[in-house]
């Protein structure tokens, strides 16, 4: 995918301004309406753009409109044929409470370069460049894991920071980093952002792990993937419905370990908007009546990672 400043600013605009659609409704414990804000902003501006474009990676089937579905087409049809990769709210509790970490994310590649994942969940892993690729893998145990990032980077384990959601399902989990000592950054929602602290050291993260949603799983490796970064992901299936679905979309091995180059396989654009604050970006700010918000967007070929601040005057 080629790199252009114009197409790259529109693709900024389409985040910031679902971030925006947001902020009138945040705190008002209304996750549907707000959701709704966010993906009605994304659609609009996906469909004014020159592409012939595929939801590949969203929010549901088409029965689930008025999210943007998976196989919805997007764009005037005019120009290349684009993948898209969408998540227009992530954290609907972060802004519906007006709680810290929503965000607004899109990714975007050529035809043929995002995974197809189906709406079910993934156990995943990522750490940072910092780190060999044979160090950490799904197949090892948490133990091997920690202890193998913690020679690599000449740490005692108790100074190893572990990102992972805070559910019940981890429960064995963190009991095991618990016995290691190890420190835990325990996130309530939004596993793409988390996915994302082990992309700088200044998050003092240093690996991201647990079961979270595999769509939010191919998003997180489009951003790490510019950060050559690892990311690891296997689909679990909760049912037969599960399985159909996946098997529908060309999923053959239903235990494949899948490594990031298999998930992104060629180029794309990643962009996060906050829309509250997060340890990635800072969220929605209204001031002088202006709009202030801050992108993260990466594009791998061009070796481009960089927070985007912009000011966008209110419409009256």
């Amino acid at each position: 995918m080629v790199f252009k400043k114009d197409f790259l600013d529109k693709i900024i605009n389409i985040t910031s301004s679902a971030a925006i659609a947001c902020y009138p409704h945040l705190g008002k414990k209304d996750k549907v309406l707000v959701d709704k804000a966010a993906t009605d902003e994304m659609r609009k501006n996906l469909n004014q753009l020159d592409i012939n474009g595929e939801v590949v990676i969203g929010e549901g089937e088409l029965d689930k409109a008025p999210m943007l579905y998976i196989g919805e087409k997007l764009g005037t049809g005019k120009g290349p044929t684009i993948d898209i990769a969408v998540d227009p709210l992530e954290g609907t509790n972060f802004a519906a409470n007006n709680l810290p970490g929503a965000l607004s994310v899109l990714s975007i590649s050529s035809k043929g370069n995002l995974f197809n994942a189906p709406e079910t969940y993934m156990n995943k892993l990522a750490v940072g460049k910092d780190v060999p690729k044979d160090a950490t893998d799904l197949d090892f145990s948490v133990e091997k894991n920690i202890k193998n990032i913690a020679d690599v980077k000449n740490k005692d384990i108790s100074d190893i920071t572990v990102c992972i959601l805070d559910r019940p399902r981890h429960k064995e989990i963190i009991d095991k980093l618990m016995k290691l000592n190890v420190n835990l950054k325990l996130i309530s929602d939004g596993d793409i952002s988390g996915a994302l602290l082990v992309t700088n050291d200044k998050y003092k993260v240093d690996i991201f792990l647990g079961i979270g949603g595999g769509p939010e799983g191919v998003l997180a490796a489009s951003a790490l993937d510019a950060f050559d970064c690892k990311f690891q992901g296997r689909f679990l299936f909760k049912n037969d419905d599960d399985i159909s679905r996946a098997k529908k979309m060309g999923i053959k091995d239903l235990n494949k370990k899948y490594d990031l180059n298999e998930i992104v396989r060629g180029d794309s654009i990643f962009c996060a908007t906050g829309i509250t604050p997060s340890d990635l970006v800072n969220g929605i700010e209204f001031n002088n009546n202006k709009y202030i918000s801050e992108t993260l967007v990466t594009h791998k070929s061009s070796k481009f990672t960089k927070i985007i601040k912009r000011e966008n005057t209110l419409k009256t």
